[in-house]
């Protein structure tokens, strides 16, 4: 069921972080955060202001490769990067890692082992420096979240 929503425009990578660092200050142990977007539409660099909200001290880096990488700070940080498990229909346990914080990029490709309840996070490509980003929320628990997310 879909809920809350709003819709951005920010025109710096630092604005992107700024962002990702708002949201990663609203979050709680267990949520779960959606990134969806075109290959550099900014999904990496939002991650970065959530690790920068966690006080996470390591470099925040695409886990592409690696598929996830976890990152401790005040709260730990799983990020996911559900792009090379494209046509894998095998659950990972992703589920397992409710002590934390998921954030999970290229989601599509692994939409039938999401919880019910997360906040998506759409980057648009407008053009080199501007980026149209939507937060919505997916469940109650994130409506307020997403309310947060307009002022």
């Amino acid at each position: 069921m879909l809920y809350n929503s709003v819709d951005m425009i920010v025109d710096s990578r630092e604005k992107t972080i700024a962002l990702g660092e708002k949201l990663g200050r609203l979050l709680d142990i267990g949520s779960t955060v959606v990134l969806k977007g075109e290959l550099a539409s900014g999904k990496t660099t939002f991650a970065k202001g959530i690790g920068k909200a966690l006080n996470i001290p390591q470099v925040i880096n695409s886990p592409t490769f690696t598929i996830l990488k976890i990152y401790h700070g005040d709260k730990t940080l799983y990020h996911i990067d559900a792009y090379r498990i494209e046509n894998n229909s095998y659950d990972l346990g992703f589920d397992e890692y409710d002590d934390g914080i998921k954030v999970i990029e290229w989601p599509e490709y692994y939409m039938s082992y999401l919880p019910k309840e997360y906040v998506e996070v759409i980057f648009e490509y407008i053009d080199e420096q501007r980026r149209d980003i939507s937060f919505i929320a997916h469940g109650d628990r994130y409506n307020s979240i997403v309310e947060e997310m307009k002022c």
